[in-house]
């Protein structure tokens, strides 16, 4: 059993004011394989503290050497990689193969592309040539709380803590309770790196607890929340009787329009998409929208493609999907696909029950539903596992009134030979973000969303622009 009961603050390891045991659950095999803590109000204030107290020091850090000391993290990550896919398997199920290339290569992917961003970034420049006494100054917001999710942690963690590092911010990152391991690990390797005291502090907690404290909290000036839609409403709400800056990345429930013309891999990249990570992707294609010419062999296509996915634990190589991260989500996940049953959609792949063979542990059958109306639960709500719908239609026009009627508005997807119809499709979307034809965002391509799906962005300049205040100075003087 691992032990890791403390936190990270002010630049060393410390206990909890009050124990709070915590057991982080292996969902491959429901058994505990951790115990943290859970930080309770005197922890909060006190990580609070300490990132305010280095705030002065830290913003006034040149930028060029806060790079630099993020440099030294880049070189501890690479070194501990192995370390890093080791704790994400194990605390959040994803098998070992992809926690490898694609759960701790997101992490280092960031931390490049912002460091990038940050070297090119212009933290000060002249208003322009009609004013030459001004100065648009770009300043850091001040004391963050940095609260991710369980899904893609060191995705999330490092959009958040890197971007916000370069901008000249201290902060306070809760990760989530269930995937905590990672979170402590890139803890050590911050402070490996050496950077001043206070200016990262890292607090475990649940949501209703260390969340709910630093959302209210007086002595933080910005939240960055990556979750639930329905948590980024209370976060909003607690944040607002202080006026904080609220940055959100939320659900979503990408339409993934598939024309007659598409490429004739279209169906099963997008099946394929779709149950990465188990389902467990805010951006993930989970409504497929197929044109009526090839609707009929494009379900057949898909429900192909769905019945090879194998499932297995994290722990074994190969190209398998894991278990879903908890009880909680297994039995969601669970009752809307009989939801999707009891409202009439066409199974074609999957269903209720664990895959065969699996008995123990969070497992969940990839799962296709074909002729899904809009309307459905399993089309309007985010199931957050490998569950995918498919709807016809019939023009352009249909296709893109119904990828849009949905709440959220964070990825959509489109298949088309047709470069002007892409274009145009493209535009119409409401979504942040629009990946055509299998081409992934390049890095630093900002992500976020529209609607209920959020309203900050996360990567490259647009990331650590939101940690960035702006200050207008008139009769500034030149050379001084």
């Amino acid at each position: 059993m691992i032990e890791k009961r403390q936190f990270y603050i002010n630049g060393t390891w410390v206990n909890p004011a009050v124990d709070n045991d915590h057991a982080v659950i292996n969902p491959s095999n429901e058994e505990p394989c951790a115990v943290i803590s859970l930080g309770g109000e005197a922890d909060t204030d006190a990580a609070v503290a300490a990132a305010r107290a280095a705030f002065p020091g830290w913003m006034n850090t040149p930028p060029q050497e806060r790079i630099a000391l993020i440099e030294k993290l880049l070189e501890v990550y690479q070194s501990r990689s192995e370390d890093m896919a080791q704790a994400i398997s194990l605390e959040m199920g994803a098998p070992i193969d992809m926690s490898r290339q694609q759960q701790v290569g997101a992490g280092l992917g960031h931390i490049k592309s912002l460091i990038r961003a940050g070297k090119a970034y212009q933290f000060d420049m002249p208003l322009g040539d009609h004013a030459p006494g001004d100065r648009i100054l770009h300043e850091p917001v001040g004391v963050c709380a940095l609260i991710t999710p369980w899904n893609w942690p060191m995705n999330q963690i490092t959009l958040k803590v890197i971007a916000a590092l370069i901008a000249g911010c201290t902060m306070v990152l809760k990760p989530s309770e269930e995937s905590p391991l990672s979170a402590l690990l890139f803890a050590e390797m911050v402070d490996a790196a050496g950077f001043p005291a206070g200016v990262f502090n890292l607090l475990n907690g649940d949501g209703a607890g260390v969340g709910s404290q630093l959302s209210a909290h007086p002595g933080v000036d910005m939240i960055s929340f990556t979750g639930s839609s329905r948590a980024g409403k209370l976060i909003s709400k607690s944040a607002a009787n202080s006026l904080k800056r609220v940055s959100l990345e939320l659900g979503g429930k990408g339409a993934n329009l598939i024309f007659a013309d598409a490429d004739e891999k279209a169906v099963k990249r997008g099946v394929l998409r779709c149950m990465n990570n188990t389902g467990q992707s805010c951006n993930a294609p989970t409504r497929m929208l197929v044109q009526r010419e090839i609707y009929d062999s494009a379900v057949e296509s898909a429900a192909e493609v769905a019945a090879k996915i194998s499932v297995g634990p994290a722990g074994i190589e190969g190209n398998h999907i894991g278990p879903v991260v908890n009880a909680v989500q297994f039995e969601k996940i669970q009752r809307l696909i009989q939801v999707g049953i009891d409202e009439g959609a066409r199974l074609i792949a999957g269903g209720t029950g664990r895959p065969d063979g699996l008995n123990r542990g969070y497992y969940v059958r990839p799962t296709v539903f074909a002729d899904v109306r809009n309307d459905m639960t399993i089309a309007a709500e985010e199931i957050f596992g490998p569950v995918l719908s498919i709807i016809p239609f019939d023009s352009e026009e249909e296709g893109i009134s119904i990828a849009n009627d949905t709440p959220y508005g964070l990825t959509n997807y489109v298949q088309t030979s047709d470069p002007a119809r892409a274009n145009r499709v493209a535009r119409a979307l409401r979504s942040g973000m629009v990946e055509m034809n299998g081409l992934s965002r390049g890095a630093g391509a900002p992500f976020g969303g529209m609607k209920q799906s959020g309203n900050g962005r996360e990567g490259g300049t647009w990331g650590i622009e939101d940690f960035i205040e702006v200050k207008s100075v008139s009769g500034w003087a030149e050379g001084v």
